[in-house]
């Protein structure tokens, strides 16, 4: 089973030791103007980190271990065995010693690699075996956890509540697209766990409903997606409320990619981190198979509805606008396409009826937008789709990572037209494969 999966048996309504809330701040919590994607050129994609040389990744090692060998706590354990968990991963392998050594991390390793699980046993295992201090008022939040979007806020919560079924750790999920009351409960409460998008908790700072003088752990997953969609100004006001790392708060940072930005802002907020790296830098996963079609913009409609009509399994269409996303799916369903539409316009309910549909196979196909799709946690996706090549090297990576998950195979496909070429040719070079 894969460790990024968790167990859904157990459901997503009442604070359930979680809870959401609140009329949506700008969607996803987004900062007030943003679009689904920046208004870059088709044309050339934005360079890639791939040169950044500012941290030299340590020595680990990553070799899979049976989760029973790490001396973990036994209500832990069973929460792991329900799970069907049985080894670590490599980045597991790698994370999961350091983490417990209280040791600031930067870690970075491909999508669909287990990372959720990398930061989630280690978190709960010392929150298991470390009591509140004396010092710290009861029923104040000890761990946050920051994630750029509502559907990777929900995944990691759901990870929690799996791994921490048999135990007595309570945990929130604060995100925007819903009303804010019952957040604004349980962060009173002080769960001991808040997973928030940083808009919406910001929302709640500003309402003084979130208490964060107690933070002892700050995880923060897609760092190089929160930068991209424009929270790190955000994330730097949340963390500049907490403990200083100077008072012994530990910092766990993680992404999929790791541009020059991200490197400077995490060696920032980190103190004396170790960078783990597990594959290869900024590149996607050697499970998925890369192809290219050459195709008009004007005839690339048709061409998916030729390819879709027998699809091999899940398909997700890639779409750098939320009108543009709309727009196709009206369009494949209307040929017969059994289809929908996801982004960040569309409200809390309808974006978890389109992914509980895309799960269940009421829907072969999903219309997305980046924004929209980060944090899928889908395992069955057979093909990704990029209708048009995407403007960047992470943006890339990230897309077709929603495929080749867990080392399954999986088949990436970029639809390029004529005035396409030079982009395309761009990026390839700075992925390192080979999209000709």
């Amino acid at each position: 089973m894969n460790s990024n999966t968790t167990d859904r048996r157990h459901s997503h309504g009442g604070q359930r030791r979680r809870s959401g809330g609140g009329p949506p701040r700008h969607g996803d919590g987004a900062p007030r103007g943003r679009k689904d994607a920046r208004p870059r050129s088709s044309h050339a994609p934005r360079s890639s980190a791939h040169t950044a040389s500012a941290l030299e990744p340590i020595v680990c090692d990553t070799t899979p271990v049976p989760f029973a060998s790490l001396g973990l706590d036994s209500r832990l354990l069973e929460g792991i065995r329900d799970l069907g968990f049985v080894d670590t991963r490599p980045i597991q392998s790698a994370v999961i010693p350091l983490a417990l050594g209280t040791h600031d991390l930067i870690a970075c390793a491909e999508t669909g690699t287990g990372k959720t699980a990398a930061f989630v046993v280690p978190t709960l295992q010392w929150l298991l075996t470390h009591p509140v201090r004396a010092a710290q008022t009861t029923g104040t939040s000890r761990v946050l956890v920051l994630a750029p979007t509502r559907e990777l806020a929900v995944q990691i919560e759901d990870e929690i509540h799996g791994l921490a079924y048999h135990t007595n750790v309570s945990s929130a999920a604060v995100y925007g697209g819903v009303e804010m009351g019952m957040q604004e409960r349980a962060l009173k409460a002080g769960v001991d766990i808040i997973v928030a998008t940083p808009g919406r908790l910001m929302d709640h700072m500003r309402q003084q409903n979130a208490d964060l003088s107690g933070i002892e752990l700050l995880v923060l997953d897609e760092a190089d997606r929160m930068m991209d969609m424009g929270f790190w100004p955000d994330v730097r006001r949340i963390i500049a409320t907490l403990p200083p790392s100077t008072s012994g708060r530990q910092t766990l940072l993680f992404s999929a990619t790791m541009p020059n930005e991200v490197v400077h802002d995490a060696l920032e907020i980190t103190k004396e981190a170790k960078y783990v790296q597990v594959g290869q830098r900024s590149a996607p996963a050697k499970s998925i198979t890369h192809r290219v079609e050459a195709v008009a913009a004007s005839h690339k409609p048709e061409w998916l509805i030729n390819h879709l009509r027998q699809p091999e399994g899940p398909v997700l269409i890639f779409m750098r606008t939320k009108i543009g996303a709309d727009r196709l799916a009206r369009r494949l369903a209307a040929a017969g396409v059994k289809c929908t539409a996801l982004h960040a316009d569309r409200s809390q309910d309808q974006r978890r009826i389109a992914v509980e549909g895309f799960k269940s196979g009421k829907y072969k196909v999903l219309v997305a937008t980046d924004i929209a799709a980060r944090g899928l946690d889908i395992d069955a996706i057979h093909t990704v789709i990029n209708y048009e090549v995407p403007d960047s090297p992470d943006a890339y990576v990230h897309r077709v990572g929603r495929t080749g998950r867990a080392d399954a195979v999986g088949q990436a496909i970029t639809l390029v037209a004529p005035e396409e070429r030079r982009a395309l040719q761009l990026l390839s070079k700075a992925v390192g494969v080979h999209l000709e």
